[in-house]
């Protein structure tokens, strides 16, 4: 599936760009945006890179890989960071993991939450998926709200999962079944 525009009522998921560098960079280059993500901040140059990566990965046959660009509808400008991962060693299982992320200056807001709903309408609606998953950080009790305010059960915790700054963090695991999903009334 490409290219992947999915709209909501303030944001659009869509493919990423290289004029994308700069507001991805006050997203992934902030400190306080990375706090709870599985990476520490990253520079432009690390930023750019990473957008040449998810673009080529964007065409790969079977895709497996959806980093798209959150971006505001009434401006175009990039807020947020939304990643579908298809379980490429298990194509038959139909699970996949979601991650996101979104400029600071737009938390509060809500579009935390169109993000992700539109995240989970990728997922089983647009692709078929039986099972979406997502990690995060223990301390990230914005997340676990999101998550669980869209129908994702905490299902348990990944002990010393990631090495971060030089020390051992918890991951704790959300999900949510396609019949789940069809229950709420989001899609």
């Amino acid at each position: 599936m490409y290219p992947v525009t999915l709209s909501g009522q303030r944001l659009v998921l869509r493919e990423f760009t290289a004029d994308d560098v700069d507001d991805l960079v006050k997203i992934y280059g902030d400190p306080v945006v990375t706090e709870h993500l599985s990476f520490e901040p990253r520079t432009r140059d690390q930023v750019a890179a990473t957008i040449q990566s998810v673009s080529t990965a964007a065409r790969a046959e079977p895709r497996t890989e959806y980093s798209l660009a959150a971006a505001l509808i009434s401006t175009g400008q990039v807020i947020g960071f939304a990643r579908l991962a298809v379980d490429a060693q298990h194509p038959g299982q139909s699970s996949a993991q979601l991650g996101f992320a979104l400029n600071k200056d737009h938390w509060g807001q809500h579009l935390g939450q169109e993000l992700l709903t539109l995240l989970l309408r990728l997922g089983f609606d647009e692709l078929g998926l039986h099972r979406l998953w997502g990690a995060r950080s223990p301390l990230n009790t914005a997340s676990d709200r999101l998550m669980t305010r869209l129908g994702m059960v905490e299902e348990g915790t990944i002990r010393h999962h990631l090495n971060i700054r030089g020390q051992w963090r918890d991951s704790v695991v959300h999900s949510v079944l396609e019949d789940e999903w069809k229950e709420t009334d989001l899609q």
